[in-house]
């Protein structure tokens, strides 16, 4: 599957990901938050930030807003080639969000399918115990 992603990406005339390549843990997340390589932006709506707080480092746009894309292009500078991962609630709105960026030309968009919540795909960044921050706008 990567030799394909790779030949895809020649022929399309930039690198491609393979679908594993797509997806972060929490905890990998965090990571890459925490050391500047990473944009987490958190598509909840404001009343799930305000019941859970915001994943420490996201950024929250909510995936409501008419002008999404944009919103997210600016908060990394108008960079389309930014990394940046999306989570929601269980990773359900997470692969129809990566769609849609990646059709407005960002290209390097992870989705955390676990979600904050938990999932089939994984415990969540709540049970992974790792650190939330409250909505502070919401």
């Amino acid at each position: 599957m990567r030799l394909a992603a790779l030949l895809l990406g020649v022929l399309l005339g930039g690198p491609a990901l393979a679908a594993d390549e797509l997806a972060l843990d929490a905890t990998e997340a965090l990571r890459r938050v925490e050391v500047g390589e990473l944009t987490l932006i958190d598509i909840r709506r404001p009343d799930e930030w305000r019941q859970t707080g915001l994943p420490r480092g996201a950024v929250g746009i909510d995936l409501r807003r008419p002008d999404f894309a944009e919103a997210v292009l600016r908060q990394v500078g108008g960079d389309r080639g930014a990394a940046i991962a999306i989570v929601c609630r269980t990773g359900n709105r997470t692969a129809r969000v990566q769609r849609l960026l990646r059709e407005q030309g960002f290209s390097r968009v992870y989705e955390l399918r676990e979600g904050i919540a938990g999932s089939a795909a994984g415990p969540g960044w709540l049970r992974r115990g790792l650190p939330v921050e409250p909505c502070a706008r919401c």
